[in-house]
């Protein structure tokens, strides 16, 4: 029997919003089996060709117990599968999932979409994680990075050896699902989106203490956001929907209407491998304004197609927001236009699909 291809990952949602063209291409050719919790994926997954394997993985939990187990329930998968190749994504999966092919001797190809909380300050936990990893990918056949500034951090921390390395612009984009969208007309209302989870982690402070700082101004302008909550916000998000500026959609499996309607799209997120909802607006035709930072930046083409701002500085994003609520609707919408075309030339799904299937050698 021909030996299959066994993916690992966090989230079966994730992994087909953002692999499945990848796994349509490794269907035609491998038998895959996935391993991934029930995040409500499953039958897509099998539809595209993919056996499924449940398998529950506390993302963002620390316990040592729970981990454990992961690890042994990743040593038995593979022993049982007997795969010819794993491939792993985030950072659980990267870590447990690369040290067990590592004493089952069966090769494995992690991808970093991430760094995580651990590695955005120094302590114990950053020790820690970077020595886990540094025997978990010792000897994967590649590391796939989505930013080159995720890739310089593992390679000065000897993590990874450079000619283990292959950066790849995140997942892409695919353009035909995002398509070009007719720019919103000028209504006198800015319409500004958020598309994420609800956690700090992912600037959503800074953009509430920006929003109410624009309507104290004056400006007419409002707030979509769209995610499930992470963290506690409850709370904030009645209180500022009763003051009429913020409109809380939670989760949506189509995100493509509300980019539609959306003026300009805000991510100012404190850390991120490749920020997929930048690129999926950009594709959209909608301008952007995100943190300057590694994962986010490289989305935009600064004062072309979208605005910059720091990170963890709701005074940068304040400015950010009022700069573009003062440009020109014609404006405005010729960023979007220019951000369609950067997708276009480097963030296309389908070449960075056959990058990766390049880099995995099979």
């Amino acid at each position: 029997m021909k030996r299959p291809v066994l993916i690992l990952a966090n989230n079966s949602d994730g992994l087909y919003g953002f692999r499945k063209e990848l796994l349509e291409q490794l269907v035609e050719k491998e038998h895959i089996f996935a391993s991934v919790p029930n995040n409500g994926y499953f039958q897509e997954l099998q539809e595209i060709g993919c056996n499924v394997i449940e398998t529950e993985v506390d993302r963002r939990g620390i316990n040592p117990i729970t981990d454990i187990k992961l690890f042994f329930c990743y040593f038995k998968i593979i022993k049982q599968c007997n795969p010819k190749m794993v491939i792993t994504y985030t950072i659980k999966p990267n870590i447990y999932g690369g040290l067990a092919c590592r004493l089952l001797r069966v090769p494995y190809a992690a991808n970093i979409t991430g760094l995580g909380t651990a590695f955005q300050r120094r302590g114990v936990l950053r020790y820690l994680v970077t020595g886990m990893y540094r025997s978990a990918l010792k000897k994967a056949k590649v590391v796939f990075f989505e930013n080159a500034g995720n890739m310089e951090t593992l390679l000065k921390s000897r993590v990874v050896q450079r000619e283990q390395c292959k950066l790849l612009p995140g997942a892409g984009v695919n353009l035909k699902h995002f398509r070009l969208s007719q720019y919103p007309q000028e209504c006198g209302m800015i319409r500004f989106l958020f598309i994420g989870r609800v956690m700090a982690e992912k600037g959503i402070d800074e953009l509430f203490a920006a929003m109410k700082r624009l309507r104290q101004a004056g400006i007419s302008c409002c707030l979509d956001v769209l995610g499930g909550y992470e963290e506690n916000y409850v709370q904030e998000i009645e209180a500022c929907t009763a003051q009429g500026w913020l409109n809380f959609h939670g989760y949506q499996k189509d995100v493509r209407p509300f980019i539609a309607q959306a003026h300009c799209f805000v991510l100012p997120s404190w850390h991120e491998g490749m920020a997929n909802t930048n690129l999926e607006c950009a594709a959209m035709g909608r301008p952007l304004i995100t943190s300057r930072i590694h994962g986010c930046m490289e989305a935009v083409v600064e004062g072309t197609s979208g605005l910059l701002c720091e990170p963890k500085n709701a005074n940068s994003l304040y400015e950010a927001m009022e700069r573009f609520c003062r440009i020109p609707h014609e404006q405005r919408a010729l960023m979007g236009k220019m951000g369609r075309q950067h997708m276009e030339d480097l963030f296309d799904r389908q070449k960075v699909v056959a990058d990766t299937m390049k880099g995995l050698g099979l």
